[in-house]
């Protein structure tokens, strides 16, 4: 069955293989094209550089009219990013338009991880640290990296 919203994801997929942006990449889980895993490389030079982080993206047939929920499956340490995984990124909740596809969802969660936003947190130790404390919170960001090393 092809909707509106599988036919766009498609169309995602299909542009995300032809031209993948830097340290980004995704694909729908085998049959489902409503659920995709994805990965996200931790930017260079900075303290995120050389970690791996899983997310899955679970599409309803209102995409792209409505976002997608995004989780990281890799454990985080981040100020927007709770406990769960969930992922507390204005695009993703009242700023979302149907021009974001999943390249520029993955583009936006990526540049969150070095420029978070600690008046929003979704994880108050890590809004904390970032604030006030940058040592220590380049130290726990370096010891999730290193666990996305081994984790599967």
């Amino acid at each position: 069955m092809s909707t509106p919203s599988r036919k766009r994801l498609m169309r995602d997929f299909r542009r995300l293989q032809q031209d993948p942006p830097a340290g980004i990449s995704g694909a729908p889980q085998d049959n489902n094209i409503m659920l995709w895993n994805a990965v996200i490389f931790g930017p260079d030079d900075t303290p995120w550089d050389g970690g791996t982080f899983k997310l899955t993206l679970q599409f309803s047939e209102d995409y792209p009219n409505k976002p997608p929920t995004v989780r990281f499956v890799s454990r985080m340490f981040h100020p927007n990013i709770y406990a769960d995984g969930s992922i507390c990124l204005d695009i993703l909740q009242n700023q979302w338009s149907p021009i974001y596809d999943v390249a520029a969802i993955l583009t936006s969660i990526q540049s969150l991880l070095c420029d978070p936003n600690p008046n929003s947190p979704a994880n108050s130790e890590a809004a904390r640290l970032f604030s006030e404390n940058k040592r220590d919170y380049n130290r726990r960001v370096r010891e999730v990296v290193e666990q996305s090393w081994t984790a599967d």
